[in-house]
Parts: structure tokens; sequence; C-alpha cells
């Protein structure tokens, strides 16, 4: 049997909303009221260059704040402020690169662009708190649909705090029921006391509760194991004329670069993926080899002179070759220069690097010091096996150590490995001695994949040089 879509119409809907499109209006108009005061001011007419100019401009404008979610969140001033500013400088970037592209740069003048930059971002920003106050003082006086949450747990008090919280939601949640009557008592003691979520009864009392307090929205929050209460709650509501909601309580699983999507109009949840697809991948091979060949040219002599130093310090090979775990879990021989004498490991036992290690040479005790050691790698990054950026790779045995106490440990693997990572910058770097130490280890490298974007390499890469010089690097 085949299935088909009941409906033509795809199932993923965005939800539109008047303010919303009254102030994507409002930024479109102050945008270009702003250039065309700038430009007649500083040239007394507009040229065909310059209208051109404006039309890139609102085009890159909608693109970009539709994916900075700019009209579809609900933030505090200051993430908004932020994000709106992301937003803007992300659509000036774009037009720069088109100028230098369509070798043009030279057409416009650089004081009337940084300019509408300055006064555009700050005319926006007006604007935007401007809405969210009158947007405060409208929702005080509205009338508020009362909302009821079926379920239980952190996500249903979240969802609580998040719509009693937000003034022009349009929302008032009077409380949840609990689907099993059994974990009511026990579970509502554990509710947070400053916001807890009120409990009004259990599943049995849901037609009396909604006629009691004249229930117009119901929220869903159910366990991955909860469709059959989906579906005996839904067709009793929707007798009702109830607007219904479903919340999937997914967040009780480690999240991997979690998306919502839709493949022929049927909504797909992603709760696993690698960030690297498409567009991404893309740029972040490009950064990796283009930013990998500047520091290996620049660094060259420091190589040279590395590897003639650890030749004739001690006998051996001057650099150090070892499996490592890749992407997608693929394995792949890490390049570093020697630190240690050549030694077998006792017992075949791989044993991490520690402070004073007697197995290091007068030279491997400093380079792996100064991180010099880690160098070699600017190969593994040209080919392809690693990035700048990402969770450091460890030994084989390691990772099967590991991944025996660590459930989600490798989950790390959906994104290259790096050379160094978010991890590193913050301090947990070097010898493990407890599992306590390789978790927060693991916890650093799987946000540093669910939250992945160019300038978060960049931040980190900066970071990079006081941390791997740092009490840590031994």
């Amino acid at each position: 049997m085949v299935f088909e879509p009941r409906s033509s119409r795809s199932l993923l809907q965005r939800r539109s909303s008047v303010s919303n499109a009254i102030q994507a209006g409002l930024d479109g108009i102050a945008v270009t009221g702003v250039a065309w005061y700038l430009i007649y001011d500083q040239f007394g007419y507009i040229t065909s260059d310059y209208v051109i100019m404006l039309l890139l401009l609102i085009g890159a404008l909608a693109v970009i704040y539709d994916h900075y979610a700019i009209y579809r969140s609900n933030v505090g001033l200051s993430v908004k402020a932020f994000r709106l500013f992301k937003a803007w400088s992300a659509t000036f970037c774009f037009l720069v690169v088109i100028a230098f592209l369509t070798k043009q740069s030279e057409t416009y003048s650089r004081l009337l662009v940084v300019q509408l930059f300055v006064i555009g971002y700050i005319v926006q920003l007006f604007l935007h708190v401007a809405m969210r106050e009158l947007q405060k003082r409208f929702t005080a006086h509205a009338r508020l649909d009362n909302a009821l949450i079926i379920g239980n747990g952190d996500l249903a008090n979240f969802l609580y705090q998040k719509i009693s919280n937000n003034p022009w939601f349009g929302e008032r949640v009077m409380g949840c029921i609990w689907v099993d009557q059994e974990e009511g008592p026990e579970r509502e003691a554990q509710q947070d006391a400053k916001q807890r979520l009120p409990v009004l009864g259990s599943i049995a009392d849901l037609d009396e509760i909604i006629a009691q307090h004249g229930i117009r929205t119901v929220y869903l929050v159910t366990p991955l194991g909860g469709s059959a209460v989906i579906q005996d709650v839904y067709l009793k509501l929707l007798d009702k004329c109830i607007a219904v909601n479903w919340v999937p309580d997914i967040f009780s699983l480690r999240l991997i670069n979690h998306s919502v999507r839709e493949i022929a109009g049927i909504p797909v949840l992603t709760l696993s993926e690698t960030p690297l697809t498409g567009t991404s991948l893309f740029l972040k091979n490009l950064e990796d080899r283009v930013l990998a060949a500047l520091i290996l040219l620049c660094a060259s002599p420091v190589l040279l002179a590395v590897a003639l130093i650890i030749k004739f310090d001690s006998p051996g090979p001057v650099f150090f070759r070892q499996d490592r775990t890749g992407w997608t879990g693929e394995s792949f021989r890490i390049w570093k220069f020697r630190s240690m004498h050549v030694h077998q490991p006792e017992n075949g036992v791989v044993e991490q690097a520690q402070r004073n290690d007697k197995r290091l040479t007068r030279v491997g005790a400093f380079i792996r010091r100064t991180s010099l050691d880690e160098l070699p790698q600017l190969f593994n990054v040209l080919t392809g096996d690693m990035s700048l950026v990402g969770p450091r790779p460890h030994a084989l045995q390691h990772d099967t150590l590991y991944s025996q106490d660590i459930v989600d440990y490798f989950a790390r693997h959906n994104i290259k490995p790096g050379m160094t990572g978010l991890a590193q910058v913050r301090g947990y770097r070097g010898e493990t001695k407890d599992i306590e130490q390789m978790i927060q280890r693991v916890n650093s490298d799987i946000e540093y994949i669910n939250n992945w974007s160019l300038w978060l390499d960049f931040v980190i890469l900066v970071r990079t040089v006081n941390a791997f010089t740092g009490k840590q690097a031994y």
C-alpha cells in the first residue's frame, strides 16, 4: 500500500502575524528612506547604480532576515538587538562581495555605505523597540485565550514558563492534566515552587476541566511512546472546536543538530544529523583549505626547524602517525611531530601523555608545551581528513574505552575532527584522569556540533592561541 498525503497542502506551514508583517514593512521602508536621504544629501540625485544597490539590499534583507528568524521569534531585547546586528551585517557582507565580484566597488561612496550601515541599524533597532512596546500595551488590554497542557515533566513546565512570560503570545495557561494518574501526586511535589505548573486533574477529568476553565487551546506534551494517548485525546477534542498543538517530548534524548523539514509535504523531525551538508560543507572545506594553506606557508620555516631538531635530538622518525576515528566513524592516520622516545605500549595499551611524562624527549617536552607537535596536522586538514576546528580525535583504544561509560560518546563524530575545538579552548585538553573530565569534553564537542558556524570557528581559532600555551599544555 502506497502512502499518499491526504491534502495537497504542505503540513509544514509558517504562522503569519500582522505585527511581524508590519515590522518587516517598516524595516524595508526605513532602510529605503535612509538610503535615499543619504544619496540625495551627498550627490543631489540618484543614479541607476544606487537604484541597483537598493534593490539588492532589499532583496538580501528579505532572505537573510528570514534566515536569522528576525520576524519569527520572540526573544529578549538584548538578544533581538544582537541578532538584528548579525543579520544586518550579513546583508552588507553580501553586498560587498557582490560589488567586488562585479568589479563595481569603486562606483559607490564608502562614506555613504558606512553611514547607511550605522544609521540603518539604529533606525531599525528603534522601530523594533517601538513595536515591542506597542505590542505590550495592546496585549495588556487584549482578551487572552485560556490554554491547557496535557502532559507533565520538564518540557511541559518549560512550555508553561515561556507562554506565561510572553505577554504578546495571546494565551494564558490555566494548568496541566496528568496523563498517568499514578504519577500525579509524586510529580506535583517535584515541581519548581517559583514556576510550578498548576495540576488541574487527570486525563479522566478532561471534559470537565475544559468546560470549567473555558479552554480554547490545548498543548499535547507527550513522550515518544505516547502516540496512543494523542489519538484518543485528539478525537475527543476534535468535536469541541479547540485548537490542538502537539509538542513531542524529544528533549530527553541527546539531540545532534536537530531540525524540522518536510518530504513531499510530510513533516520530518530530524533528531541527529551532521551540520556539514550542502553549502555548509562547501564553506567548511573552503575555510579549512584556504586557512590551512596560508598557515602552512607561513609556518614552513618553523616546521623545517622543528623537524631538524627532533632528528638530531633522539633516534627515531620525525613524525608520529597513529590511527584515529574521524568523521562518520571512518578511521584515518593522524600526523604529529614525534615528542616521545620510540617505545612499544605496555600490554598493548595506549596511555595518554601525562605531566612530567618520562617518555618525553627534551625537544618533545617543549613542542608539546607550545603545541608545535600539532602543526603537521595541517596536512590532514589539506587532505580532508581533519578540520582546523572540531572535536579532537582520540586514539582508537580510548574511543572504545570511553564509549562504554558515555552513552552518546560517538555523537562527537558527526562532524570532522579538528586541530582545536570548543573543548580545548575551555581547558578540557590533555590528560583525562577521570570520566567526568571526558564527559565535559564530549558535552563541549556536541555543543559545538549543535551550534556550528563559520563565526564560531573563527572565535575558537582566536581563543586557541591562549589555550594551547596554557596550564593544560604538556
